[in-house]
């Protein structure tokens, strides 16, 4: 989306929140108070913290939409979270003892064992410490007596998808983040027990509130937008085709799931879902916004192929209130606060904490070997001349 869709500036803002509060986590935790943590038992922050390769369409190859300011919101995700896969992968496959052959290069084995700590030397110390902070999170609640359940989850992700004019825009931040939204749903569990921990300390006032709408109000102010479904084929003569069934009488939900080629819409009969100008491809979206509800276009070539488009709904540019905004506002600035609180926080925790970390205690210890390996050489080197 470009600069002009500025009301989704809150939406950036929130998403941005909320991902640095994740990742302000883990680059300043190790701990948490008077537990012992044994983080390679731990499976269920691993789970938690898988991120997979996104297979996310934001419209697909459809009216694929330019790229949304609030992609950036994404872009603060721990690149750490996606190696956690690799430690799933590699214990578990491999049945039998530690000196399991897993390959072998003419005759010599390589071990489980030596595959495991080469991949750990990759990636493991960052996904430990993400392990370890996840479960020193879970703990911390579990004092507090915070649960999260599975319809608080849901209910967190439609919230942050509101904030969104559309699901494509919605999805097209996820893309950018290369997450999926079920990425989303198995970190979503651990950003509100941070937020459920510390939200009595983030004071905000009905005044802090109306300061910022004022200062911003332009980016509330909703944009004109159009509800529309397509048919994505790759030639004219397929479009053609298709346009001339539909004055025909054929239904074009139907059409669209037996012949559309966009995978991320054909399912939903075409459908694209609300989006405002600036979204989309620009020839597709100068159509589709031409047209009247539930008027059909002709045939429209974009770089994607051929689009038939139907309008579905229209939204008219609307100025924002205080009144509608204020709770928008206000779980922004928590999250705001959220945000600030918790570096000191974890700090605190981890004060507190008593870990075992042998990923970091190997590496500590190399690393304390290093300068005596090294000193050894220069002497050496001296000696010889």
């Amino acid at each position: 989306m470009n600069e002009k869709d500025k009301e989704k500036n809150l939406n950036d803002n929130e998403l941005e929140a909320v991902t640095q509060e994740t990742n302000e986590t883990k680059e300043d935790m190790s701990s948490n108070e008077t537990a012992e943590v044994s983080a390679v038992e731990h499976n269920e922050s691993t789970e938690s913290d898988k991120v997979q390769p996104a297979v996310v369409h934001p419209v697909s190859e459809a009216a694929a939409p330019a790229a949304t300011n609030s992609g950036k919101a994404w872009m603060y995700i721990s690149i750490g979270l996606a190696v956690i896969l690799i430690f799933t992968i590699v214990k578990m496959p491999f049945g039998g003892g530690s000196s399991d052959t897993v390959g072998s290069v003419n005759g010599v084995a390589i071990t489980k064992d030596q595959l495991y700590d080469e991949m750990a030397k990759v990636g493991g110390e960052q996904t430990l410490d993400n392990m370890i902070q996840d479960e020193l999170i879970k703990q911390e609640a579990d004092k507090a007596g915070i649960v999260v359940g599975d319809a608080e989850v849901t209910k967190e992700i439609d919230s942050i998808k509101k904030r969104f004019p559309s699901e494509a825009e919605f999805e097209g931040a996820l893309q950018q983040a290369g997450m999926t939204l079920d990425d989303l749903k198995k970190q979503t569990p651990m950003q509100l027990r941070i937020r459920k921990i510390l939200e009595p300390q983030a004071k905000v006032t009905d005044e802090d509130v109306k300061k910022y709408f004022e200062e911003n109000k332009a980016q509330f102010d909703e944009p004109e937008q159009v509800k529309a479904s397509h048919i994505l084929v790759a030639t004219q003569e397929e479009a053609d085709a298709i346009e001339k069934q539909l004055k025909e009488g054929a239904d074009f939900a139907t059409l669209a799931k037996e012949k559309s080629t966009d995978p991320g819409s054909k399912e939903q009969g075409g459908d694209l879902g609300f989006f405002g100008k600036g979204a989309m491809d620009p020839a597709f979206e100068e159509a589709a916004f031409k047209l009247k509800k539930d008027e059909i276009s002709a045939p429209i070539k974009t770089q994607y192929g051929f689009h038939i488009i139907k309008a579905t709904d229209h939204k008219a540019a609307k100025a924002a209130t205080l009144d509608e905004k204020k709770a928008d506002i206000k779980e922004q600035l928590i999250a705001q606060k959220v945000q600030e609180l918790s570096p000191t926080w974890l700090e605190d925790l981890k004060s507190k904490s008593k870990i075992t970390n042998t990923i970091k205690d190997a590496a500590a210890k190399d690393a304390a070997q290093e300068p005596t390996t090294g000193n050894a050489a220069t002497n050496g080197s001296t000696n010889a001349k």
